[in-house]
């Protein structure tokens, strides 16, 4: 008797739940939101970063919130999407935060910092490390809410129409680079360009700039740098791993219901972690096809980057005089890069060593 009636008892739960789902789902408002990316679509994996975040979002909401993405200059310029979520032209956009360095470099610190974290490290600080709290802080004054959405891992240090043997190769040498890493180059002779991604292969092709850097393998035979720049360096110091983010207009994201906020902050973690990976994977097959296609990889120099990095920190030191709002996050995230350097060294670095350079025949 006793376990029919739990059973009963178990049937009648299971329906009423069955039921309360949708009607829940019928409670909830649609919603339609615009995101504008600061990427090309041929550049699928990071524009893919803003494709992921939509999808995921429907899919958690039951297709009751949904974002549609557009590419760079579709609806705004792919460098002026912060502005635009910032206005409220767009509900949110997809980007990297050192394309705005201009209005302030402290927008450095979210995305990558030359000689600063790597990707996980980066993930590290911003997620546990109390990073998150001090950029979104600084990010209210531009009435915008940031949620890291994407990450490239380490980047290449771009190509280059001549070869780079010492620091004095770089006086004068007219290169595409973005955010705070142009101001660290400046120091060593270089002119920096910022340029958006499609805009640099003509910019290379006709000798307007000598090099350029982008992302890492996969993007940049896409772009075929290949075919215009024949040395390839690395490694990308001033991207040790880059966070791509997605930013909400304050007034917007203040209207969502709860659920759907835990929706897009889902998504844009999740976003991080299938980028990270498809780069990790692509990159691959693109790095041995460039290769064997007679682009000549190079290494830096050591003098190059011994001297990029203090040139580095010097600036970092001359910005914190000055910025108050850049020394209120740079105390901190010097702090904990030395931390997490002296476990890195432990574990991380001591096993990377030991099997890159001990390969198994």
């Amino acid at each position: 008797m006793e376990r029919r009636n739990f059973l009963k008892a178990a049937t009648v739960g299971a329906a009423a739940s069955t039921v309360a789902a949708p009607a829940l789902a019928q409670t909830m408002p649609e919603i339609k939101w615009r995101m504008a990316s600061s990427f090309p679509k041929s550049l699928d994996t990071i524009y893919g970063g803003g494709e992921f975040v939509a999808k995921r979002v429907a899919e958690l909401t039951d297709g009751k919130f949904q974002i549609r993405v557009f590419a760079g200059g579709e609806i705004v310029p792919g460098l002026q999407v912060l502005d635009a979520v910032q206005q409220g032209t767009v509900e949110c956009g997809h980007s990297v935060a050192y394309y705005y360095v201009g209005k302030d470099p402290t927008f450095a610190f979210e995305a990558a910092m030359p000689f600063g974290l790597n990707a996980r490290q980066n993930n590290a600080w911003l997620y546990h490390g109390g990073g998150l709290e001090l950029v979104r802080e600084f990010y209210k004054d531009y009435n915008v809410i940031n949620f890291p959405a994407g990450n490239s891992g380490t980047q290449m240090g771009g190509w280059f129409r001549k070869e780079i043997k010492s620091v004095k190769d770089l006086d004068g040498l007219k290169m595409r680079i973005a955010g705070i890493a142009g101001r660290v180059l400046t120091k060593l002779g270089v002119v920096p360009q910022q340029l958006a991604g499609g805009d640099i292969y003509p910019a290379l092709e006709k000798g307007t700039i000598d090099a350029a850097e982008w992302v890492g393998p996969y993007d940049d035979e896409k772009l075929a740098f290949y075919k215009v720049a024949k040395y390839y360096y690395y490694p990308g110091f001033w991207e040790g791993g880059p966070t791509f983010s997605c930013y909400v207009n304050l007034e917007q994201w203040d209207k969502l219901p709860k659920v759907y906020k835990e929706a897009f902050a889902t998504a844009c973690a999740e976003a991080t972690l299938d980028m990270q990976a498809k780069y990790d994977v692509q990159n691959i097959t693109a790095l041995k096809k460039l290769a064997a296609g007679g682009t000549q990889l190079r290494p830096y120099p050591k003098d190059v980057m011994v001297a990029a990095q203090k040139a580095a920190f010097q600036l970092y030191d001359e910005i914190a005089k000055e910025n108050p709002k850049f020394a209120k996050i740079y105390g901190p995230w010097k702090s904990f890069r030395s931390d997490i350097q002296l476990w890195w060294r432990v574990a991380e670095f001591s096993f990377d060593q030991f099997v890159l350079t001990n390969p198994v025949k």
